[in-house]
């Protein structure tokens, strides 16, 4: 598993720092584990949350 860092997260989702934590706060983002001071994202969570975003897509404009 890769653990990635807020940098990372930011550049692999386009979401800003402040997005991350609103949908971490409101159960629509994966929650990050902690690794001594430092809050680490699992990359296969941060990419089922991407491809979710992409199958609502799809899944609207299907309807």
């Amino acid at each position: 598993m890769q653990a990635l860092t807020l940098p990372h997260v930011t550049a692999k989702t386009g979401q800003g720092k402040s997005a991350i934590y609103d949908g971490i706060k409101n159960g629509s983002f994966p929650a990050p584990a902690k690794a001594g001071r430092r809050s680490i994202w699992s990359e296969a969570e941060i990419d089922e949350w991407l491809a979710a975003r992409f199958a609502e897509r799809d899944t609207k404009a299907a309807a």
